[in-house]
């Protein structure tokens, strides 16, 4: 099962020799060093947490940002900022504005003349344009009737210099006024080109403004609902926490468990080991203390008859045989050896416990944590998702307790009524900017007539100058050059009435477009205006429109719109509403930490010693294995089982019985022999066994003491201390749960949060439509108005010069009455290149 601890591998051991035992005592001291302590909060066994992904909820409402492009008319805008700065440099008319938008007659004609100080002296001057030029015109027409500009009636030398600089103080002039009028063709289409969307951006604000605010509440309803995105995935987590937490348990207590399950399964394969050395000591000792008292009597009787035998007077050379003779005797004595009766009898029913099948069933157990903690943690799991389920009040109520709902069906029917009540006026608009724009064109149309007929009054008046010296001359050329001038000049005198009162018109609203609104809307000085109580009328008051207790700054308003406040804060609704109360978790959450506190793992039935188990370990440690005199064993296994070499002596035997033919000492060496194949060999092989079984029980038995010791203690405080280590391992994983819970939740919180305040009930469409409303208004429409009155006031004053400059001019084109005898000077033939002529007199 994935993320469950390992079986425990149970082999069987390889030796009872010192160096298991050596390990076990390691273990030993790796359990004491790997109890669990309390530790900060690890969640690592979760996992890292899962990003949720929420649907935005909020309609496209926004705004795109409007900013009028960079090009060549900027400087011309800021030329004409410039020069209305000049015509109006008075503060913003508080008092006038007010007592005009309150229709009261308190305010006076001359405190207004006042303030339009700068626009009256633009009037007069208008006026008197309006009234000179016509009148000079007129009187023009009719004091010259077709003698207009008059003719040279002498040539002279000092002709061509005025004649030149006239013709190039015309073209100049000609060409300043083709600047100006085509400049003031690119801005009147500019301010055609730009009402359309401007008029629309009025309707598509409005419906904009309106959907922001009406649609809030359905939006808030949207938000609410994908609170079941978070509750959904707390859900599916939910159905596996009780086998997650088992898993986790079962991994951070096997590192204690599993060492302890091996400790108990080598100590186990250890006792069994001991008790077989122990009956194999115990029958070892008795075959040898009977075989010794089968041998004794037999190396007695040997010993007796080899003394007479060797002593007998023909015996020759015995004397060495004898000695050796003399030493048979039984060296070792078995019967000398403390008894192990006692400690068998108490051993006599261990082990009671098969310590490999015990161990293996305990590890079985601790493996199926997971399945028992799912288990027992079922019913409490289901009412833990019953909680979850639940839709938390603050959530529930997010739409509801929205204060919109109320003074947003305000501001939606104020803004409808707005909608409605400005299409006619935007038709109008519309209507008439097409007519103002048909009157620029003509307008500028008649002075790119009077531009045409100035160049080519030019051209074929110096055709007509360069062509006189040709013998067939004709003053024809001259004389259309002439014509063009003075049509120029009627044209002139006849388009300036029209030209001045359109300039004049356009220039009045524009201006004070300009400087009342645009220039104080800019400085703020609008804004404080609009903030000042008293100032608007109840109908343009918004706190009134949309139903608000108190009124609301303006400025401050749009500067809060601009970083991004949310609605309520900025029409300080705080107090009726507050999006942290409904989106605050902490009342569900802490049901849901109650709920989590309520898990519990029941771990009883963990015992790493059975009672069998524990009983053949207590009966060890009182057996006194660890207090048999092993030292008395080995004193005598070191003793030989016969003092003397019994083989050598049989071969010294033969060798006597071979020397002097005596058939009694071959007999007794035959004797002697068998004696030591049948008797004495077999003891010593008995000897060497239970020194074997002796070595083992001294070198095993106290150790093995101390490890039942140290696993009846450890045994019994694991069995104490494991449920608290699993509950304090519960506590922490429940805690990471919670902990992992309050993430989505957060997440949801953090998204709910920021679409609401940024996106659903967010004011910063209100200060886009702000900045959106001053560049539509100002930017694409004031600037380029006004910089058509400006071109074309520009034209029109230009005309004075360039009548007075055709004037002039023309006369020169016309034939001249009364020539000089001499023609061929530079003076005289400005645009000729000289030669030799003829003579006329």
């Amino acid at each position: 099962m994935k993320g469950q601890a390992a079986p425990l591998p149970l082999q069987p051991r390889p030796s009872p020799a010192k160096g298991p035992l050596v390990a076990l005592l390691g273990l030993s001291l790796g359990l004491a060093l790997s109890q669990p302590e309390p530790v900060a909060m690890d969640c690592r066994s979760l996992g890292p947490v899962e990003r949720l992904t929420f649907t935005p909820v909020a309609r496209t409402w926004w705004l795109e940002p409007r900013v009028r492009a960079q090009g060549p008319l900027d400087l011309l805008y800021g030329t004409v900022h410039s020069f209305l700065s000049l015509v109006q440099f008075n503060a913003f008319p508080a008092e006038l504005v007010k007592a005009l938008l309150n229709k009261s007659a308190a305010w006076k004609v001359d405190e207004m003349l006042l303030y339009e100080a700068g626009y009256v002296v633009c009037a007069v001057i208008a006026a008197l344009y309006l009234l000179a030029v016509p009148a000079t015109g007129l009187c023009f027409c009719c004091c010259c009737r077709r003698r207009c500009g008059g003719r040279v009636k002498t040539e002279h030398k000092a002709m061509a210099c005025e004649r030149g600089t006239l013709m190039a103080c015309l073209l100049l002039t000609t060409l300043v006024l083709l600047i100006g009028v085509v400049c003031a063709f690119a801005t009147n289409q500019r301010v055609h080109e730009a009402t359309p969307p401007s008029v629309e951006a009025v309707t598509e604000t409005l419906l904009s403004l309106r959907g922001l605010v009406s649609d809030v509440p359905q939006e808030l309803h949207a938000v609410a609902q994908q609170l079941s995105l978070p509750q959904e995935r707390i859900l599916q987590e939910l159905d596996g926490v009780g086998m997650s937490i088992g898993r986790t348990i079962c991994a951070q207590l096997g590192s204690t468990v599993y060492p302890v399950l091996a400790l108990v399964l080598g100590v186990g394969q250890a006792l069994q080991v001991s008790l077989d050395y122990l009956r194999v000591l115990n029958a070892t000792l008795q075959e040898l203390q009977e075989g010794q008292r089968q041998l004794e009597p037999a190396v007695m009787t040997h010993l007796e008859r080899l003394e007479s035998l060797l002593q007998e007077p023909g015996c020759q050379g015995c004397t060495g045989a004898m000695s050796r003779a003399r030493a048979l005797q039984l060296g070792a004595d078995f019967t000398q050896v403390p008894t192990v009766d006692d400690v068998l009898h108490r051993l006599r029913d261990v082990p009671e416990a098969n310590f490999s099948s015990m161990v293996q069933e305990e590890n079985n157990t601790f493996n199926s944590l997971p399945l028992l903690a799912a288990m027992q943690m079922a019913d409490m799991i289901n009412e833990l998702k019953k909680e979850v389920a639940q839709e938390p009040e603050g959530i529930r109520t997010l739409a509801e307790g929205f204060p919109g709902l109320e003074a947003t069906s305000r501001w939606s029917q104020a803004l409808e009524d707005a909608e409605q009540s400005s299409h006619p006026y935007l038709q109008e608009v519309q209507r008439y900017e097409r007519y103002r724009w048909i009157v620029g064109c003509v307008l500028c149309s008649m002075v790119i007539l009077i531009v045409l007929c100035n160049l080519l009054g030019l051209n074929l008046g110096i055709w007509g100058l360069s062509a006189r010296e040709d013998p067939s001359y004709s003053e024809a050329k001259g004389k259309a050059g002439a014509r063009f001038l003075m049509m120029g000049v009627g044209f002139s005198f006849l388009f300036a009435a029209p030209l001045i009162l359109l300039v004049f018109a356009t220039f009045l609203i524009g201006g004070n477009m300009q400087t009342l609104v645009c220039r104080s809307w800019k400085n703020g000085e609008l804004s404080k205006f609009v903030d000042t109580p008293g100032n608007l009328p109840p109908s343009m008051n918004l706190s009134d429109l949309i139903g608000l207790k108190k009124n609301v700054s303006i400025l401050m308003a749009y500067q809060q719109c601009k970083e991004g406040a949310a609605l309520w804060s900025v029409l300080e609704l705080n107090g009726s509403y507050d999006v942290e109360k409904h989106l605050d978790m902490d009342q569900y959450t802490a049901k849901l930490q109650q709920e989590l506190q309520t898990l519990k793992l029941n771990m009883r039935d963990l015992d790493l010693l059975h009672p069998a188990a524990r009983r053949d370990l207590e009966t060890l440690q009182s057996s006194g294995l660890d207090k048999i005199h092993y030292a008395d064993f080995l004193t005598q296994i070191q003793k030989p089982v016969v003092k003397t070499d019994m083989e050598k002596l049989t071969q010294e035997l033969e060798k006597l019985a071979q020397a002097q033919g005596s058939s009694s000492l071959r007999e007794e060496a035959q004797a002697l022999r068998s004696l030591y194949q049948e008797k004495v060999i077999p003891q010593q092989i008995l000897v060497a066994k239970l020194n074997h079984s002796v070595w083992a029980l001294a070198s095993s038995a106290p150790r093995l003491q101390l490890e039942a010791s140290d696993i009846l203690e450890k045994a019994t405080y694991l069995k104490a201390e494991l449920p608290a280590w699993a509950s304090h391992i519960l506590k922490n994983e429940t805690e990471c749960y919670l902990s992992r819970e309050m993430d989505y939740f957060s997440q949801y919180v953090a998204w709910g949060r920021e679409e609401v305040t940024q996106r659903i009930a967010t004011c910063r469409p209100l200060s886009a439509a702000v900045d959106n409303g001053r560049v539509t208004l100002c930017d694409m429409m004031v600037d380029p108005w006004n910089a058509f009155w400006f071109c074309l006031a520009w034209c029109t004053f230009l005309l004075i010069p360039s009548i007075i400059f055709a004037v002039k001019t023309s006369k020169y084109f016309r034939p001249i009455q009364k020539r000089l005898s001499s023609t061929s000077s530079e003076e005289t033939q400005l645009f000729h290149i000289p030669r030799v002529t003829s003579l006329k007199m």
